[in-house]
């Protein structure tokens, strides 16, 4: 293992060199061993993973450093943000030639931490290493993670808890904010270095500044398309929490809906529900105006209106496809919409769990009873006879045949979904020392689409005793 470190030495402006900080009595938690044979990095051994996570200890080749970056958080201009409590430890190339940051959440104070300690606590970094494999494996683009480190650090949130760090990859944490903090903090010559570093390393297939902003727009839109398809709300939709490269990034009061609620809130700090699920698709053509304002002097101003009136026909085309599928629906229909809308009024009426009907609707056949076990989830069976029937009349027209959609709807429809009680639950243990139950749930997320009988009882509805829906950005 030898990293390499193109940012760093590239881009020296836009970062500070950081000594990452020891933690207190560090333990290995968990190693994603399949991602890092994937990356080349598997002949590292724990005991280097722990003193490099756990110790502040550098491997070969690593130059750690925190990059500046700015944002619009909740409507507002922050112009100075940064890693506050994150490091970019190097880059690691592969034998096919890709690119993967390391980057150390949780590694201490950073000249971007304002009042903050640099801290991560083992609570949001077990929810960050779920949520990002299980985003993954659903195949909606995100930040790996693959290393996991507790120790007995105290550190201060809501309540006292104990520090951790979170390895996490990707091929470039580049963010919005980076464009932003340049553009306004009077250093706009240096954004076209930034364009210049991108199209080189991360999209080789685009020439300009143009054709970057383009595919970025397109790649939002399909992000946050796949987002609202799988129930999953982000919280905090910053624009320095939007990936330049599409990714699902920073993962704090994220949640995944239950029961069926169009305008969820996960964050308790998002009083006004500016980031509700339904307020995504907004939230993010918002955020592209504010990128397309920082490019502004540097990309033609005609291109840049261009490929923003396109995000939300692509937004909408790509949910469209992804809904009919999830449905069993191999062909476009005008009535699709009308579909659509009837679905989601029931099952916001009656508060059905959305993963659930969605997995047990592809037992529903052409001709016959309807499947008991969707019938189960309904809470009046008898307001959902006019849609179901609708629907059948509907596969009928298609030829639909009842053994291949089942398979195909599998193939979309999650049986195991990460519900932040089955995170709780493993937070819970983990925090009592006890590792089971996170490996049992992040076992199962890996694979969200077989039967798994092992793992059966974690694809329930919402336990009775869950009472929590919305948490605090220090998640």
């Amino acid at each position: 293992m030898k990293l390499i470190n193109t940012f760093a030495t590239e881009l020296p402006w836009a970062c500070e060199p950081v000594v990452p900080q020891p933690l207190r009595e560090p333990r290995l938690l968990h190693l994603n061993r399949g991602l890092l044979a994937e990356l080349g990095l598997e002949g590292v051994s724990d005991t280097d993973w722990l003193a490099c996570c756990g110790l502040g200890q550098q491997l070969p080749g690593m130059q750690p450093v925190a990059q500046v970056y700015a944002g619009h958080q909740f409507g507002g201009y922050s112009p100075r943000l940064g890693d506050g409590r994150a490091l970019l430890l190097g880059e690691q190339l592969t034998t096919d030639g890709q690119r993967w940051d390391l980057h150390l959440k949780g590694a201490g104070k950073t000249p971007f931490s304002r009042f903050g300690d640099g801290r991560a606590v083992l609570r949001s970094s077990i929810r960050e290493y779920l949520a990002s494999e299980a985003l993954h494996a659903l195949g909606i683009p995100s930040t790996r993670a693959l290393v996991l480190v507790g120790s007995k650090e105290p550190v201060y949130r809501e309540q006292e808890e104990t520090g951790a760090t979170v390895l996490r990859t990707a091929p470039s944490h580049l963010r919005f904010g980076h464009i932003e903090y340049f553009a306004w903090s009077g250093q706009g010559e240096k954004i076209p270095a930034l364009i210049d570093y991108l199209l080189r390393y991360h999209f080789p297939e685009q020439e300009n500044g143009a054709e970057l902003f383009a595919e970025v727009v397109r790649r939002t839109a399909r992000l946050i398309a796949k987002w609202q398809a799988a129930g999953f709300c982000h919280g905090v939709l910053n624009t320095d929490n939007m990936s330049l490269l599409g990714l699902t990034l920073d993962y704090g009061p994220y949640g995944f809906i239950d029961a069926y609620v169009p305008d969820f809130v996960c964050n308790h700090s998002d009083p006004d529900g500016r980031y509700a699920l339904d307020q995504q698709p907004a939230v993010g053509y918002w955020n592209l105006q504010k990128l397309a304002q920082a490019l502004a002097g540097h990309v033609d101003g005609d291109a840049l209106a261009t490929s923003l009136a396109q995000y939300e026909h692509q937004l909408m085309l790509h949910y469209s496809e992804l809904m009919r599928a999830k449905l069993g629906l191999t062909q476009w229909e005008e009535e699709d919409p009308a579909l659509f809308r009837q679905l989601f009024q029931l099952l916001a009426s009656q508060g059905v769990d959305y993963h659930l009907f969605l997995r047990r609707l592809g037992e529903v056949t052409g001709k016959g009873e309807w499947p008991v076990s969707l019938l189960a989830l309904l809470p009046d069976p008898a307001i959902w006879q006019g849609w179901l029937e609708l629907y059948r009349v509907r596969l009928t027209r298609e030829g639909s045949e009842d053994a291949v959609r089942k398979a195909q709807m599998d193939a979309i429809n999650p049986k195991y979904v990460l519900r932040n009680a089955l995170a709780q639950q493993a937070i819970d243990a983990a925090e009592s020392g006890d590792m089971t139950p996170f490996e049992r749930l992040l076992a199962a997320l890996q694979q969200p689409y077989d039967e798994q009988p092992e793992y059966a009882d974690l694809a329930t509805p919402v336990p009775q005793w869950y009472c929590g829906g919305e948490l605090s950005c220090s998640s």
